[in-house]
């Protein structure tokens, strides 16, 4: 687990945490049951606040990548394919609605007229 940063990127730090865990859980490269790095380790590693990366972690558990198991440390979450999959179009919906400047609030209502409901 090899993360960095860009300093030069308009993605917040926290943002950039998240999608390059993603991406790795994406790609294989982290699979289920792998133990991230600690909070306090990850940030000194990448130069950040403890914070910061602690918000990448809350939102991963949050989206489902991850599970906090207190001093055991944050673990990669198994998944099944279907989920898997579901995940990667919210993600591809979500870069889209964002490309077009559509409000979060506006793009909900599109995915639930869309599953049919109201």
């Amino acid at each position: 687990m090899d993360f960095s940063l860009d300093a030069t990127s308009p993605t917040p730090p926290f943002e950039q945490v998240r999608a390059q865990v993603i991406a790795a859980i994406d790609d294989g490269s982290l699979i289920a049951g792998t133990r991230l790095p600690p909070v306090r380790a990850l940030a000194a590693d990448l130069n950040l606040a403890a914070n910061t990366v602690a918000r990448a972690y809350r939102e991963l558990e949050e989206a489902g990548y991850v599970e906090t198991r207190g001093r055991a440390g944050t673990i990669v979450r198994g998944g099944d394919k279907a989920s898997s999959q579901a995940a990667q179009a919210a993600r591809t919906y979500a870069e889209t609605v964002r490309r077009l400047g559509i409000e979060p609030d506006d793009a909900m209502a599109l995915v639930r007229a869309a599953l049919g409901e109201r």
